[in-house]
């Protein structure tokens, strides 16, 4: 997503990334890879327990979960991974956003 980061810009559409981690590593691995969206430290899971996200202890912890919320705060698309490496691509994301855009427009 940060490589793309331009074309949900031009969407109109803002990323959210939730993570396990505490503030403090969560700051330096932001700053370390210069990622331009918001990251939010969820090392209590509070996030995760209110999207369904799953634990795995047997496939290194948080399943990836992403997620496309509207403007009222509507779920309008959610992959819920069943790997680490099981998440969309970028085209995937903007192709939903469009097509929710035109929806709307």
């Amino acid at each position: 997503m940060r490589d793309h980061y331009d074309d949900f810009l031009s969407r109109g559409a803002k990323i959210l990334a939730v993570g396990p981690n505490d503030m403090a590593t969560f700051k330096k691995y932001w700053t370390k890879e210069n990622i331009p969206f918001i990251g939010l430290p969820d090392p209590d899971h509070v996030v995760a327990k209110q999207y369904r996200q799953e634990v795995n202890i047997f496939k290194l912890g948080r399943m990836p979960l992403n997620c496309i919320v509207d403007a009222s705060g509507r779920i309008r698309y959610v992959h819920y991974g069943a790997s680490m490496s099981d998440i969309p691509d970028n085209e995937t994301f903007l192709s939903v956003i469009d097509e929710l855009n035109k929806s709307s427009g």
